[in-house]
């Protein structure tokens, strides 16, 4: 294995690395699914998907998994940056292995990123925030800087006009509508939400919010059950909804899209925004293509983002998380 350069031992390359990919359990994903393995073989870190935990039904083109993994992938740069290293990402480095989906190497020293340091240190802060937002507004300043976020990881970001948002929510709803009337659907979503918790993954109860008038509905997680969270007394008033998307579907603009989601979501964090992913338009077909009709037709959708402000003092508790030994395999 080739030695690191600028004089950083391989000692230091292998524990840097794994400390990245340590922070990347805190990386968002489809039903919290975490459906990502990392490999540390040498001073190489690779992260590969897990199709074990792909959702067959609600995500049976693999679209969220990328996205999801993407995020992951996004959490591990970022802590590189934060703690001063440099960093060399390569995407699908094997045709031949679609399920290898990055290998990192570290590739020098370089001086702490202040603005890493500022979006690491909103990894655990970062919740999804499934409650009703409140009429405060974001500010064109705010959604201009998490714009550039998105942009600068690969993808864009296009923010939903007002008088639009009706359309949106029709997209939602016949998506939503979809998936409630499917059996395999309603299996699959009973799956990840009634998880034993020594798995450390899937939707718990008391981050699940009870159904509610909204703009655009949210994803009713226990329709048969009681969720955990109260909706609040806001309708979403001044949510903003932002659709992140990009030229194409192929894997590796997935992945990069799943990056530009983990970019807003920390971003937003680090500003104050509440943040909740919506993704039931992007897993059905048609109310896909009413999202492209959203974007004028030049892009394609990944998924939509939920922005605003809550007016309550109550926090949100944390997804579980799976164990580091779980997901990070170490080798010599």
């Amino acid at each position: 294995m080739t030695q690191p350069a600028n004089d950083v031992t391989r000692a230091e390359a292998r524990s840097a690395l794994e400390l990245a990919a340590r922070a990347s359990l805190r990386a968002p994903s489809v039903f919290n699914t975490q459906p990502w393995t990392w490999r540390l073989t040498g001073d190489v870190l690779s992260l590969e998907s897990d199709p074990g935990r792909r959702l067959g039904v609600t995500d049976a083109e693999g679209r969220l998994l990328l996205l999801s993994c993407g995020g992951a992938l996004h959490h591990a740069r970022l802590a590189l940056a934060a703690e001063g290293w440099d960093a060399e990402v390569v995407r699908f480095p094997v045709a031949a292995r679609p399920d290898l989906l990055a290998r990192v190497r570290i590739t020098g020293r370089a001086e702490p990123d202040p603005d890493a340091q500022k979006l690491a240190s909103a990894i655990g802060r970062r919740r999804t925030d499934r409650r009703a937002f409140g009429e405060r507004l974001l500010s064109d300043a705010t959604l201009a800087g998490l714009r550039r976020a998105v942009e600068a990881e690969g993808a864009y970001l296009h923010v939903v006009p007002g008088d639009r948002v009706p359309e949106l929510a029709v997209a939602v709803d016949l998506a939503a509508d979809v998936n409630f009337f499917d059996p395999p659907h309603r299996t699959e979503l009973t799956m990840w939400t009634h998880r034993p918790a020594w798995t450390g993954d899937g939707v718990p109860p008391n981050t699940a919010v009870e159904p509610s008038l909204r703009r655009v509905p949210a994803r009713n997680f226990l329709p048969d059950g009681s969720p955990g969270l109260l909706a609040g007394v806001d309708h979403d008033e001044g949510a903003t909804y932002a659709i992140i998307f990009g030229d194409t579907d192929r894997p590796v603009a997935l992945l990069r899209g799943g990056e530009a989601m983990s970019a807003l979501l920390l971003r937003a964090t680090a500003e104050g925004v509440a943040t909740a992913p919506i993704s039931e338009a992007v897993e059905v077909a048609w109310p896909r293509q009413l999202l492209t009709r959203l974007l004028s037709g030049i892009g394609e959708p990944y998924l939509i983002v939920r922005l605003g402000y809550v007016e309550s003092d109550e926090g949100i508790p944390p997804s579980p998380r799976r164990s580091p030994v779980e997901v990070i395999k170490i080798e010599d």
